[in-house]
Formats: structure tokens, sequence, C-alpha cells
């Protein structure tokens, strides 16, 4: 069985436009770049040429990356899914039981994480405490700095903007 890769319609966008460029646009200039350290000379001694293959290789190799992951790709809207049960997609917010202190966090495909714009991987160990949790139930975390204990206070399905395309790389 194949592993499915869950991710919002707007993560699932920006993958397919990062693909469409890599393969548009990057391959063909990493092409250009080639022919042209090609002409100049002993291609042993060509750093030029050796970077473009270098570059080439890791070009190919998100290609490959990307199109396997599209091919696998579970696109889950969240504006379709309802509940007060913490799952894929989900905006929750938690409060510190410590210090009282409220976040708001979206759980998003791995690739669609950004800690700062509070979109958090299904695989981060936070998400996956509060996956399955309910509306005011008690999440707990083992962080760096040891045990923190949350409560979440609200469940929300709402829309997840694309990432803008300086954080999307």
């Amino acid at each position: 069985m194949s592993e499915k890769f869950p991710m919002t319609p707007a993560g699932f966008a920006t993958m397919k436009a990062q693909l469409y460029k890599l393969k548009n646009h990057d391959r063909i200039a990493n092409s250009r770049a080639i022919e042209i350290a090609r002409g100049h000379g002993d291609l042993s001694e060509n750093a030029d040429y050796s970077a473009a293959k270098e570059e080439q290789g890791l070009i190919e190799a998100k290609i490959r990356e990307l199109e396997a992951k599209t091919a696998l790709a579970e696109v889950i809207d969240p504006t379709k899914l309802s509940g007060t049960r913490v799952k894929f997609g989900a905006t929750v917010t938690i409060e510190d039981a410590e210090s009282g202190e409220s976040s708001t966090y979206v759980i998003v495909g791995e690739h669609e994480a950004d800690i700062k714009k509070g979109r958090i991987s299904i695989g981060a160990p936070l998400a996956r405490a509060m996956i399955g949790k309910e509306l005011n139930d008690t999440v707990i975390v083992n962080s760096p700095k040891g045990k923190r204990e949350y409560e979440v206070t609200k469940v929300e399905w709402i829309d997840v903007p694309p990432l803008d395309e300086e954080s999307a790389s």
C-alpha cells in the first residue's frame, strides 16, 4: 500500500506550481547553463559545467519527489469538514495550562508547514498530540523543555490560504 500525502487544496496548488516552475523554467535554464559551460572547453576542469550538472541532478530529484507526492496526494478541504474533534485541516486554538497564553495552529501537510504562519505539519509532535482531541480536552506534549499541557479552546474548519512563494520552497 502506498503512503498518502494529506494536503489542503492550497498546498496541492502550491506543489503543482512548484513542479511547473521546475519543469518549465528551472530545467530549461539549467540546460542552457550546461550548454554554455560545455562551450568553455575541457569538461574535466570546468567548474561551471560541474556546478550546472550538480544543479541538474538537484532539479531532477526535486521534480521526481514532487511528481510522486502529487500522484499520492490526498487533498482534504477543511471547509468541507465539521465537528469538534481535531483532525487534519483543523484550525485549533489551544491555551497553555501554565501561562494561560493562547496559540492558534492549522494542521497541514508536511510541505505546507510554516510555524511562523501558524501552520504545523500533521507529523509534528504538537499536531500528533492534538489529533483526536475535542473541545476542552487536555493535550500533553513532550517538548525539549519538558511536558507541556494545553487545553483545546476552539476547533474551526476554515479555508487555508496558499503560502506565498518565498516560503513555499
